[in-house]
């Protein structure tokens, strides 16, 4: 059974939302067909630069004003009962197409798990540059990918084509906003789900995806 998640580093419900998509996995009953998590590319910030500007926090004032202040510290206090320590006055957004396209070689290796958690938690937990191309070396190559191929990758364009076919594919699903969960070619799920939520659409298809299997 496949779940294709839709999502952007820069979105805290998409780490918040890594850890529910987690959760309703682990506790589906056992004997179910398996599980593969794979990230779909979805840029928030599709013009912004690799030079970091303000933080995300201070971004937040400007949406949102006097209520900033409560919205922020409703995303942290949800990224805290995942276990999340979600620094959004440390966040600054950036450019995240390499990003997008270091996960896309990441799966390649079967590494997409570790470097997606790594760009997460150095973008929201260590307010690191994750349009900087020696951070993305850095976190690419700690998650275990070979570094030749991780310096190919930041000085080419190698899954461009990729990252934009995803982009377009959200497009035409009607995906406007991230986290979006989409199992098995199902239509998209998109907002931050519970893990209840997410587990009883994953039971849901799950007797078509035992069907699909046998044969």
């Amino acid at each position: 059974m496949k779940v294709e998640i839709y999502g952007d580093v820069l979105c805290p419900w998409c780490f918040i939302g890594k850890r529910r998509v987690e959760a309703a996995v682990r506790g589906l009953p056992e004997g179910g067909p398996l599980v593969g998590i794979i990230w779909r590319s979805r840029e928030l910030a599709p013009d912004a630069g690799r030079v970091p500007g303000p933080t995300a926090a201070e971004a937040m004032v400007t949406w949102w004003g006097d209520r900033a202040a409560e919205r922020i510290e409703h995303i942290r206090a949800e990224g805290r009962l995942e276990g999340l320590e979600l620094n959004l006055h440390l966040a600054r957004p950036v450019s995240t197409f390499d990003a997008h396209r270091l996960v896309y070689l990441a799966a390649e290796h079967n590494l997409a798990d570790p470097v997606v958690e790594s760009l997460f938690n150095a973008y929201h937990t260590e307010g690191r540059n994750i349009a900087d191309p020696e951070v993305l070396a850095y976190l690419g190559t700690t998650a275990g990918l070979p570094g030749s191929d991780v310096r190919r990758l930041l000085h080419g364009d190698a899954y461009t084509r990729e990252v934009r076919a995803d982009e377009a594919r959200a497009t035409a699903l009607g995906i406007t906003g991230v986290p979006s969960v989409v199992i098995d070619g199902r239509s998209p799920t998109s907002g931050i789900q519970p893990p209840a939520r997410l587990r009883a659409l994953l039971e849901e298809a799950m007797p078509a995806a035992r069907v699909e299997a046998a044969d």
